[in-house]
């Protein structure tokens, strides 16, 4: 069983300490370059997943590079474009405001890749696949530091005919509950944190409630006996029914069925439903108004929102969330959605974040 951690402290934590971090370097440096940020951090993995990061958008844009009237499959343009990022490579420098959020994300997936091995299986490994192949697995092994004998060792366990995500990661599940005692434990971790940042493992780990102790069972009165036993093997006739209902039965509609007089004359369990049960905690929060939309979305939505919705544009992203934070009613925001942002990434392929996106803005002017 994974622990169960607590996303609200751990997210506030990775925030705290990439801020921390910014400020000891960009006191006196404009820049971040590749060597620094291979050794950005005295915790290997983070820079690793920082590196990991920073490539994967980079891949985004140069998906974005390609253009219909050119052809990028021939061997020529292939080579320039291999030297191309080569020399790229060489040339890394991000400013604060982008690297930032980068390290921010890198130190989160750091206590995921402990907390919850399989999200980070699914996300480090097979989500920016296209095609699963064993050389693609392997290849993502050099940004694992931490646990890295636990992901070795199950891609070992896999045939070149494994090609199903769901499958794999099914069977990457049974794998990581089979290796617990192999494991690096959350105390490890927060140890090698605490020494940048105080952390606690009781702070990221959200410990079980206990167990309510049962209330003792209430005695329950034993009825009394009706006066007069309801015959139930026996139909009566409609003049027996008559002289013992004290209440006139309803006089029927013409051309109503059964269905249609059950439908009116009781309420709906849907009807039921919404008179009777309140709201659960979960749906007050998601409806709960928010202040600012910067402030208010998670990392790891910050960054679906970036690769889904913005093809890896962080600065757009930034953007567009800083001018929505600005706007003072409603129809100021969704107008600039609708006509200045959705057209230009072309979101209507792409509904599941958008809806997630408009839900936000939603409570921000709710």
């Amino acid at each position: 069983m994974e622990d169960k951690y607590n996303q609200l402290h751990l997210e506030r934590y990775s925030k705290d300490l990439a801020n921390l971090l910014c400020d000891r370097h960009f006191a006196s440096h404009d820049t971040v370059n590749g060597p620094q940020l291979i050794g950005f951090t005295p915790i290997k993995q983070v820079n690793l997943f920082a590196i990991k990061e920073l490539l994967q958008q980079w891949q985004h844009e140069m998906a974005n590079l390609r253009s219909p009237y050119f052809d990028y499959e021939h061997e020529d343009v292939k080579e320039a474009l291999l030297n191309f990022m080569n020399v790229l490579s060489r040339k890394i420098l991000m400013k604060r405001n982008v690297f930032e959020a980068l390290l921010q994300k890198a130190i989160h997936d750091t206590f995921l890749l402990v907390l919850d091995p399989v999200v980070t299986f699914e996300e480090k490994f097979l989500r920016i696949q296209e095609e699963i192949t064993l050389p693609k697995l392997q290849d993502n092994l050099k940004y694992i530091d931490i646990n890295k004998p636990l992901f070795a060792g199950f891609i070992e366990t896999l045939s070149p005919s494994n090609r199903d995500r769901d499958y794999i990661i099914s069977r990457f599940r049974l794998y990581v509950g089979a290796s617990q005692s192999s494991r690096t434990k959350i105390e490890e971790l927060t140890t090698k944190f605490s020494e940048l940042l105080p952390v606690t493992p009781d702070e990221v780990v959200s410990k079980p409630a206990p167990a309510a102790t049962p209330a003792p069972p209430v005695a329950i009165p034993t009825p009394a006996a009706p006066i007069q036993e309801k015959e139930v093997v026996a139909p009566i006739n409609n003049a027996q029914r008559e002289i013992s209902a004290p209440v006139t039965p309803a006089t029927p509609v013409p051309n109503q069925n059964l269905s249609e007089r059950f439908r009116n004359d009781r309420p709906t369990l849907n009807d039921n439903f919404r008179k009777e049960t309140p709201a659960s905690l979960a749906d007050s929060h998601s409806n709960r108004k928010i202040d600012s939309l910067k402030n208010s979305i998670s990392i790891n939505q910050r960054f679906s929102f970036i690769n889904e919705l913005f093809d890896g544009d962080n600065l757009t992203y930034y953007q567009m969330i800083s001018t929505l934070d600005g706007f003072t009613t409603p129809e100021q925001a969704f107008n600039y959605v609708n006509h200045e942002i959705a057209p230009k990434y072309d979101w209507s392929k792409k509904q599941e974040n958008v809806q997630k996106l408009l839900k936000l803005i939603e409570r921000k002017f709710s």
